[in-house]
């Protein structure tokens, strides 16, 4: 029977981002998405002008149906949340849904290059915190990453052992020190929450040859690895949840966490070099669906399925 996720998100029109990411990546990894929004979005918030409905509300009677329908599912995925209540709505889900054997994967969307979000208040950092706890699996940003731990992201930047190259968009010299300030936190988080951290998006020079490059640390319970990947000159809208939702899908279909980072890595990469190319503008996000077949199973792509 085909693994189910509960993917918690919002849903954007514009932006390749959220539900529209989720909903694609997860369906080509051979698992169902079940879509439950936070919010609807003429586009994504990095566009000047667009249209937002709350779905706080709503989120309760999608779950009350599912309640009826007996429905359970193998992992639960929660994205972006609008606020304090829309937290309090999805532990609610939480202890209707969330079993031993159901994987719970927070990306803790708050901020970004050092500084919380402003929509975002010093209470919703509280309650994502509490949220976090929950989780088996966290992909957050370095940022997110400090804000989990009440660390001062400009302090980081110096506990790395010197300044960023850029430092309004965290580019750092001392890529080793960095990880291991990022493992460093990760491990603090993981005390007395989740098992799994995936440290998005760090940037740094790479003193061997010069580039600019950008990774993702794996950190477990015995051990860390990290993956690194050029940087292409370019950030987009969507990439963190491309990047989870792989994550996502990989754990409900039994892969190894270090596999499927570098598996998100490697699409992602080509569809910014894409995107790059064509000159797509960030806001419209990087151009990875023709790039889904490479997060299908082998035997799927070659047709030896068995029906």
């Amino acid at each position: 029977m085909t693994k189910k996720i509960a993917v918690i998100n919002d849903l954007s029109g514009f932006g390749r981002c959220s539900l529209t990411a989720a909903v694609s990546v997860i369906a080509a990894m051979g698992v169902q998405p079940c879509p439950l929004p936070t919010a609807v979005l003429s586009a994504q918030t990095g566009y000047p002008s667009y249209f937002y409905d709350d779905y706080t509300d709503k989120m309760g009677e999608i779950q009350r149906e599912w309640e009826k329908m007996k429905v359970r599912f193998d992992g639960i995925y929660m994205g972006f949340m609008s606020g304090c209540r829309q937290i309090e709505r999805a532990i609610d889900f939480l202890d209707a849904f969330h079993r031993e054997d159901t994987f719970l994967l927070v990306d803790p969307i708050m901020g970004d290059n050092g500084e919380r979000f402003s929509i975002f208040s010093p209470e919703f950092q509280e309650e994502m915190k509490r949220l976090a706890k929950r989780a088996d699996i966290l992909t957050p940003n370095l940022t997110e990453l400090c804000l989990l731990t009440d660390a001062d992201p400009g302090q980081i930047v110096k506990t790395a052992g010197t300044e960023s190259a850029h430092e309004s968009v965290g580019i750092f010299r001392d890529g080793k020190k960095m990880v291991e300030t990022a493992e460093k936190l990760a491990r603090h988080v993981m005390r007395d929450g989740p098992s799994e951290v995936v440290v998005t998006g760090i940037r740094f020079l790479d003193s061997a040859d010069g580039r600019e490059k950008v990774g993702n640390l794996v950190v477990t319970k015995d051990r860390t690895e990290f993956r690194a990947h050029p940087f292409i000159g370019e950030g987009y809208s969507g990439t963190g949840d491309l990047f989870a939702s792989v994550i996502a899908g990989g754990k409900a279909r039994g892969d190894e966490l270090a596999d499927d980072v570098e598996l998100a890595g490697k699409m992602i990469e080509q569809a910014i070099w894409d995107a790059v190319r064509e000159g797509v503008p960030r806001d419209e996000g990087a151009e990875y669906e023709k790039y889904l077949p490479l997060l299908m199973k082998s035997e799927f792509v070659s047709g030896t399925a068995c029906m």
